[in-house]
Protein backbone atom coordinates (compact mmCIF):
# COMPACT_ATOMS: atom_id res chain seq x y z
CA UNK A 1 0.00 0.00 0.00
CA UNK A 2 1.39 3.37 -1.03
CA UNK A 3 2.03 6.10 1.54
CA UNK A 4 0.11 9.35 1.32
CA UNK A 5 2.42 12.35 1.10
CA UNK A 6 6.19 11.93 1.33
CA UNK A 7 9.46 13.35 0.01
CA UNK A 8 12.35 11.50 -1.63
CA UNK A 9 15.73 12.72 -2.89
CA UNK A 10 18.27 11.44 -5.44
CA UNK A 11 21.55 12.87 -6.71
CA UNK A 12 23.69 12.70 -9.83
CA UNK A 13 27.21 13.82 -10.71
CA UNK A 14 28.83 15.07 -13.90
CA UNK A 15 31.36 13.31 -16.13
CA UNK A 16 33.95 15.67 -14.64
CA UNK A 17 33.34 14.58 -11.06
CA UNK A 18 36.54 12.78 -9.97
CA UNK A 19 34.78 9.45 -9.37
CA UNK A 20 33.06 9.63 -12.75
CA UNK A 21 36.36 10.50 -14.45
CA UNK A 22 37.67 7.21 -13.07
CA UNK A 23 34.58 5.29 -14.21
CA UNK A 24 35.03 6.71 -17.71
CA UNK A 25 38.72 5.82 -17.85
CA UNK A 26 38.08 2.26 -16.63
CA UNK A 27 35.24 1.71 -19.11
CA UNK A 28 37.23 3.23 -21.98
CA UNK A 29 40.04 0.77 -21.29
CA UNK A 30 37.49 -2.07 -21.22
CA UNK A 31 36.07 -0.90 -24.56
CA UNK A 32 39.52 -0.82 -26.13
CA UNK A 33 40.13 -4.44 -25.17
CA UNK A 34 36.68 -5.57 -26.38
CA UNK A 35 37.17 -3.80 -29.73
CA UNK A 36 40.25 -5.89 -30.33
CA UNK A 37 39.40 -9.12 -28.49
CA UNK A 38 35.79 -9.80 -27.51
CA UNK A 39 36.91 -12.58 -25.17
CA UNK A 40 38.98 -10.22 -23.03
CA UNK A 41 38.55 -10.53 -19.28
CA UNK A 42 39.00 -7.13 -17.67
CA UNK A 43 38.74 -5.83 -14.12
CA UNK A 44 40.37 -2.41 -14.08
CA UNK A 45 40.30 0.17 -11.27
CA UNK A 46 41.30 3.82 -11.66
CA UNK A 47 42.29 6.38 -9.07
CA UNK A 48 42.94 10.03 -9.85
CA UNK A 49 44.42 12.61 -7.50
CA UNK A 50 45.97 16.00 -8.16
CA UNK A 51 47.97 15.42 -11.36
CA UNK A 52 48.36 11.64 -11.09
CA UNK A 53 46.37 8.70 -12.46
CA UNK A 54 46.73 5.15 -11.11
CA UNK A 55 45.52 2.04 -12.97
CA UNK A 56 45.32 -1.28 -11.15
CA UNK A 57 43.62 -4.56 -11.90
CA UNK A 58 43.61 -7.87 -13.73
CA UNK A 59 43.37 -8.34 -17.50
CA UNK A 60 43.57 -11.44 -19.68
CA UNK A 61 43.44 -10.75 -23.41
CA UNK A 62 45.02 -11.58 -26.74
CA UNK A 63 45.28 -7.83 -27.35
CA UNK A 64 48.59 -6.44 -26.10
CA UNK A 65 49.00 -3.12 -27.90
CA UNK A 66 46.90 -0.86 -25.71
CA UNK A 67 48.20 2.66 -25.04
CA UNK A 68 46.96 3.49 -21.57
CA UNK A 69 48.38 7.02 -21.58
CA UNK A 70 46.52 7.91 -24.78
CA UNK A 71 43.21 6.56 -23.47
CA UNK A 72 43.51 8.51 -20.22
CA UNK A 73 44.51 11.68 -22.06
CA UNK A 74 41.68 11.40 -24.58
CA UNK A 75 39.10 10.83 -21.83
CA UNK A 76 40.24 13.84 -19.81
CA UNK A 77 40.29 16.11 -22.85
CA UNK A 78 36.84 14.98 -24.01
CA UNK A 79 35.39 15.62 -20.55
CA UNK A 80 36.81 19.11 -20.63
CA UNK A 81 39.83 19.08 -18.36
CA UNK A 82 42.66 21.39 -19.28
CA UNK A 83 45.16 23.34 -17.27
CA UNK A 84 42.54 25.95 -16.39
CA UNK A 85 40.62 23.39 -14.34
CA UNK A 86 43.50 21.99 -12.36
CA UNK A 87 44.70 19.00 -14.37
CA UNK A 88 47.63 19.13 -16.80
CA UNK A 89 46.51 16.73 -19.54
CA UNK A 90 49.81 17.18 -21.38
CA UNK A 91 52.04 16.38 -18.42
CA UNK A 92 50.64 14.03 -15.78
CA UNK A 93 51.94 11.01 -13.92
CA UNK A 94 50.51 7.61 -14.93
CA UNK A 95 51.17 4.61 -12.69
CA UNK A 96 50.04 1.12 -13.78
CA UNK A 97 49.91 -2.08 -11.74
CA UNK A 98 48.05 -4.58 -13.94
CA UNK A 99 48.37 -8.37 -13.86
CA UNK A 100 46.59 -11.35 -15.46
CA UNK A 101 43.30 -12.73 -14.17
CA UNK A 102 43.69 -15.52 -11.63
CA UNK A 103 43.56 -18.98 -13.22
CA UNK A 104 41.48 -20.10 -10.22
CA UNK A 105 38.71 -17.73 -11.31
CA UNK A 106 39.17 -18.34 -15.03
CA UNK A 107 38.59 -22.10 -14.77
CA UNK A 108 35.02 -21.50 -13.60
CA UNK A 109 34.23 -18.72 -16.05
CA UNK A 110 35.69 -19.91 -19.35
CA UNK A 111 33.66 -22.96 -20.38
CA UNK A 112 33.32 -24.51 -23.82
CA UNK A 113 29.73 -23.33 -24.46
CA UNK A 114 27.68 -20.23 -23.69
CA UNK A 115 25.24 -22.35 -21.72
CA UNK A 116 28.00 -23.70 -19.45
CA UNK A 117 29.69 -20.38 -18.68
CA UNK A 118 29.78 -19.86 -14.93
CA UNK A 119 29.35 -16.65 -12.99
CA UNK A 120 32.57 -14.66 -12.56
CA UNK A 121 31.86 -14.19 -8.87
CA UNK A 122 29.32 -14.90 -6.19
CA UNK A 123 26.93 -12.12 -5.30
CA UNK A 124 23.47 -10.61 -5.36
CA UNK A 125 22.20 -8.23 -8.02
CA UNK A 126 19.04 -6.11 -8.08
CA UNK A 127 16.96 -4.66 -10.89
CA UNK A 128 14.11 -2.19 -10.52
CA UNK A 129 11.44 -0.45 -12.58
CA UNK A 130 8.47 1.80 -11.91
CA UNK A 131 5.76 3.31 -14.09
CA UNK A 132 6.13 6.80 -12.58
CA UNK A 133 8.17 8.01 -15.60
CA UNK A 134 8.24 7.13 -19.30
CA UNK A 135 11.73 5.71 -18.74
CA UNK A 136 10.31 3.28 -16.14
CA UNK A 137 12.72 4.83 -13.64
CA UNK A 138 12.25 6.77 -10.38
CA UNK A 139 11.51 10.42 -11.09
CA UNK A 140 14.11 11.64 -8.60
CA UNK A 141 17.08 10.01 -10.32
CA UNK A 142 15.82 10.72 -13.85
CA UNK A 143 15.59 14.46 -13.14
CA UNK A 144 18.89 14.50 -11.27
CA UNK A 145 20.51 13.00 -14.40
CA UNK A 146 18.65 15.42 -16.70
CA UNK A 147 20.01 18.36 -14.73
CA UNK A 148 23.57 17.05 -15.07
CA UNK A 149 23.11 16.46 -18.80
CA UNK A 150 21.87 20.03 -19.19
CA UNK A 151 24.74 21.43 -17.11
CA UNK A 152 27.18 19.64 -19.40
CA UNK A 153 25.33 20.89 -22.48
CA UNK A 154 25.42 24.54 -21.40
CA UNK A 155 29.08 24.21 -20.42
CA UNK A 156 30.32 22.53 -23.60
CA UNK A 157 28.28 24.77 -25.90
CA UNK A 158 29.09 27.98 -23.98
CA UNK A 159 25.41 28.65 -23.34
CA UNK A 160 26.75 29.54 -19.91
CA UNK A 161 30.42 30.47 -20.16
CA UNK A 162 33.33 29.81 -17.80
CA UNK A 163 32.01 26.63 -16.19
CA UNK A 164 34.23 23.76 -15.11
CA UNK A 165 33.72 20.02 -15.64
CA UNK A 166 32.92 19.15 -12.00
CA UNK A 167 29.27 19.30 -10.96
CA UNK A 168 26.61 17.63 -8.82
CA UNK A 169 22.82 17.77 -8.78
CA UNK A 170 20.19 16.70 -6.30
CA UNK A 171 16.40 16.65 -6.64
CA UNK A 172 13.73 16.24 -3.97
CA UNK A 173 10.26 15.26 -5.21
CA UNK A 174 7.05 15.43 -3.25
CA UNK A 175 4.95 12.31 -3.82
CA UNK A 176 1.29 11.60 -3.17
CA UNK A 177 0.29 7.95 -3.12
CA UNK A 178 3.42 7.03 -5.04
CA UNK A 179 2.92 9.64 -7.78
CA UNK A 180 5.48 12.48 -8.24
CA UNK A 181 3.56 15.73 -7.87
CA UNK A 182 6.12 18.52 -7.59
CA UNK A 183 9.78 19.26 -6.98
CA UNK A 184 10.32 20.54 -3.47
CA UNK A 185 14.05 21.27 -3.70
CA UNK A 186 16.86 21.40 -6.25
CA UNK A 187 20.54 21.41 -5.30
CA UNK A 188 23.24 22.30 -7.83
CA UNK A 189 26.98 22.50 -7.27
CA UNK A 190 28.73 23.72 -10.43
CA UNK A 191 32.43 24.43 -10.79
CA UNK A 192 33.09 27.88 -12.22
CA UNK A 193 35.86 30.34 -12.90
CA UNK A 194 36.68 33.38 -10.76
CA UNK A 195 35.13 35.56 -13.46
CA UNK A 196 31.63 34.85 -12.15
CA UNK A 197 29.65 36.94 -9.70
CA UNK A 198 27.86 34.33 -7.56
CA UNK A 199 24.37 35.81 -7.83
CA UNK A 200 24.66 36.18 -11.60
CA UNK A 201 25.76 32.56 -11.89
CA UNK A 202 22.85 31.40 -9.73
CA UNK A 203 20.38 33.27 -11.95
CA UNK A 204 21.85 31.76 -15.11
CA UNK A 205 21.74 28.21 -13.75
CA UNK A 206 18.21 28.62 -12.42
CA UNK A 207 16.92 29.96 -15.74
CA UNK A 208 18.93 27.96 -18.30
CA UNK A 209 19.29 24.67 -16.45
CA UNK A 210 16.74 24.11 -13.68
CA UNK A 211 13.72 25.79 -15.29
CA UNK A 212 14.68 24.35 -18.68
CA UNK A 213 14.68 20.79 -17.32
CA UNK A 214 12.21 20.78 -14.45
CA UNK A 215 9.73 23.50 -15.39
CA UNK A 216 6.50 21.53 -15.11
CA UNK A 217 7.32 20.32 -11.59
CA UNK A 218 8.46 23.67 -10.17
CA UNK A 219 6.19 25.98 -8.19
CA UNK A 220 6.39 29.04 -5.94
CA UNK A 221 7.41 26.88 -2.99
CA UNK A 222 10.30 25.06 -4.68
CA UNK A 223 13.59 25.72 -2.89
CA UNK A 224 16.83 26.31 -4.80
CA UNK A 225 20.36 25.72 -3.48
CA UNK A 226 22.88 26.71 -6.13
CA UNK A 227 26.54 26.66 -5.09
CA UNK A 228 25.38 26.91 -1.51
CA UNK A 229 28.92 27.24 -0.08
CA UNK A 230 29.29 30.46 -2.05
CA UNK A 231 32.24 29.45 -4.27
CA UNK A 232 33.25 26.39 -6.31
CA UNK A 233 36.37 27.30 -8.29
CA UNK A 234 38.70 24.50 -7.18
CA UNK A 235 37.21 21.16 -8.17
CA UNK A 236 37.87 17.90 -9.97
CA UNK A 237 40.98 15.82 -9.12
CA UNK A 238 42.71 18.90 -7.69
CA UNK A 239 40.12 19.05 -4.90
CA UNK A 240 39.09 15.41 -4.40
CA UNK A 241 40.49 11.95 -5.03
CA UNK A 242 38.42 9.96 -7.53
CA UNK A 243 37.92 6.19 -7.56
CA UNK A 244 36.20 3.77 -9.93
CA UNK A 245 32.91 2.40 -8.66
CA UNK A 246 32.20 4.90 -5.90
CA UNK A 247 28.90 6.20 -7.30
CA UNK A 248 26.87 2.99 -7.39
CA UNK A 249 23.60 4.66 -6.33
CA UNK A 250 23.99 7.37 -8.98
CA UNK A 251 24.63 4.56 -11.48
CA UNK A 252 21.43 2.71 -10.58
CA UNK A 253 18.15 3.90 -9.03
CA UNK A 254 19.05 6.87 -6.87
CA UNK A 255 18.48 5.00 -3.63
CA UNK A 256 14.89 4.02 -4.42
CA UNK A 257 15.77 0.35 -4.90
CA UNK A 258 18.25 -1.91 -3.18
CA UNK A 259 21.79 -2.49 -4.45
CA UNK A 260 23.85 -5.66 -4.26
CA UNK A 261 27.03 -3.71 -3.52
CA UNK A 262 29.06 -4.45 -6.64
CA UNK A 263 30.18 -1.60 -8.88
CA UNK A 264 29.91 -1.77 -12.68
CA UNK A 265 32.63 0.25 -14.40
CA UNK A 266 35.84 -1.41 -15.55
CA UNK A 267 34.41 -4.93 -15.42
CA UNK A 268 33.85 -7.13 -18.47
CA UNK A 269 30.45 -8.89 -18.68
CA UNK A 270 31.69 -12.19 -17.26
CA UNK A 271 31.46 -10.35 -13.95
CA UNK A 272 27.83 -10.76 -12.86
CA UNK A 273 28.13 -7.61 -10.75
CA UNK A 274 27.63 -5.91 -14.09
CA UNK A 275 25.91 -8.28 -16.52
CA UNK A 276 23.36 -9.68 -14.06
CA UNK A 277 22.50 -6.19 -12.80
CA UNK A 278 21.75 -5.24 -16.40
CA UNK A 279 19.71 -8.43 -16.82
CA UNK A 280 17.77 -7.72 -13.62
CA UNK A 281 16.89 -4.26 -14.90
CA UNK A 282 15.86 -5.79 -18.25
CA UNK A 283 13.50 -8.19 -16.45
CA UNK A 284 12.06 -5.61 -14.04
CA UNK A 285 11.45 -3.06 -16.80
CA UNK A 286 9.65 -5.61 -18.93
CA UNK A 287 7.49 -6.74 -16.01
CA UNK A 288 6.30 -3.15 -15.56
CA UNK A 289 6.11 -2.32 -19.28
CA UNK A 290 3.94 -5.41 -19.82
CA UNK A 291 1.65 -4.12 -17.04
CA UNK A 292 2.18 -7.07 -14.72
CA UNK A 293 2.97 -4.59 -11.93
CA UNK A 294 3.33 -0.85 -11.37
CA UNK A 295 6.64 -1.30 -9.54
CA UNK A 296 8.98 -4.26 -9.56
CA UNK A 297 12.26 -5.20 -7.92
CA UNK A 298 14.14 -8.35 -8.91
CA UNK A 299 16.94 -10.00 -6.97
CA UNK A 300 19.21 -12.61 -8.58
CA UNK A 301 21.81 -14.59 -6.63
CA UNK A 302 24.88 -16.31 -8.14
CA UNK A 303 27.72 -18.62 -7.11
CA UNK A 304 31.15 -18.27 -8.71
CA UNK A 305 31.70 -20.81 -11.49
CA UNK A 306 28.06 -21.96 -11.48
CA UNK A 307 25.95 -21.16 -14.53
CA UNK A 308 22.43 -21.08 -13.07
CA UNK A 309 21.32 -18.49 -10.50
CA UNK A 310 21.03 -19.87 -6.99
CA UNK A 311 17.90 -17.74 -6.43
CA UNK A 312 15.43 -15.39 -8.12
CA UNK A 313 13.16 -13.16 -6.05
CA UNK A 314 10.39 -10.82 -7.22
CA UNK A 315 8.78 -8.02 -5.22
CA UNK A 316 6.05 -5.92 -6.86
CA UNK A 317 5.27 -4.04 -3.63
CA UNK A 318 1.67 -5.16 -3.70
CA UNK A 319 1.07 -3.99 -7.27
CA UNK A 320 1.13 -7.46 -8.88
CA UNK A 321 1.07 -11.19 -8.23
CA UNK A 322 4.66 -11.94 -7.21
CA UNK A 323 4.44 -15.73 -7.53
CA UNK A 324 2.96 -15.53 -11.01
CA UNK A 325 5.49 -12.91 -12.08
CA UNK A 326 8.32 -15.09 -10.78
CA UNK A 327 7.07 -18.04 -12.85
CA UNK A 328 6.90 -15.84 -15.95
CA UNK A 329 10.41 -14.53 -15.33
CA UNK A 330 11.84 -18.04 -15.07
CA UNK A 331 9.94 -19.09 -18.21
CA UNK A 332 10.85 -16.10 -20.38
CA UNK A 333 14.34 -15.00 -19.27
CA UNK A 334 17.47 -17.14 -19.37
CA UNK A 335 19.58 -15.71 -16.55
CA UNK A 336 22.67 -17.86 -17.03
CA UNK A 337 25.69 -15.52 -17.43
CA UNK A 338 26.57 -16.73 -20.93
CA UNK A 339 23.02 -16.30 -22.17
CA UNK A 340 22.74 -12.85 -20.57
CA UNK A 341 25.90 -11.78 -22.40
CA UNK A 342 24.56 -13.14 -25.68
CA UNK A 343 21.05 -11.65 -25.32
CA UNK A 344 22.18 -8.18 -24.24
CA UNK A 345 25.17 -8.10 -26.64
CA UNK A 346 27.54 -7.37 -23.79
CA UNK A 347 30.77 -8.19 -25.64
CA UNK A 348 30.36 -5.06 -27.73
CA UNK A 349 32.45 -1.99 -26.76
CA UNK A 350 29.52 -0.01 -25.32
CA UNK A 351 30.73 0.70 -21.83
CA UNK A 352 32.19 4.21 -21.92
CA UNK A 353 28.66 5.41 -22.73
CA UNK A 354 27.39 3.98 -19.45
CA UNK A 355 29.84 5.89 -17.28
CA UNK A 356 27.75 9.08 -17.00
CA UNK A 357 24.01 9.80 -16.60
CA UNK A 358 23.24 6.37 -15.17
CA UNK A 359 23.33 2.84 -16.54
CA UNK A 360 19.53 2.60 -16.67
CA UNK A 361 16.67 4.56 -18.18
CA UNK A 362 18.42 5.34 -21.49
CA UNK A 363 17.12 3.43 -24.51
CA UNK A 364 20.51 3.30 -26.24
CA UNK A 365 21.25 0.05 -24.37
CA UNK A 366 19.97 -3.48 -25.09
CA UNK A 367 18.80 -4.01 -21.50
CA UNK A 368 16.36 -1.12 -21.90
CA UNK A 369 14.46 -2.75 -24.77
CA UNK A 370 10.85 -3.76 -24.19
CA UNK A 371 9.71 -7.22 -25.31
CA UNK A 372 6.38 -9.03 -25.19
CA UNK A 373 6.22 -12.12 -23.01
CA UNK A 374 3.64 -14.26 -21.23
Amino acid sequence: MERGKYFFTSESVSSGHPDKVCDRISDSILDEFLKNDKESHVAIETMISKNSVYLCGEISSNYNEINYKKIVTDVLKEIGYNNQWGFDVDNFELVTNISKQSSDINQGVSKTTIEEQGAGDQGIMFGYATDETKEYMPATIIYAHKLIERLEEVRKNNIIENLGPDAKSQVTFEFENGIPKRIDAVVIAQQHSDLWNLEDLRKEIKLKVIEHVCGKYLDENTKYFINATGKFVTGGPLADVGLTGRKIIVDTYGGVARHGGGAFSGKDPSKVDRSAAYAARFVAKNVVANKLAKRCEIQIGYCIGVEKPVSIFVDSFGTGNDEEIEKLVIKNFDLRPGKIIEKLKLKNPIYSKTSSYGHFGRDIFEWEKIIDFN
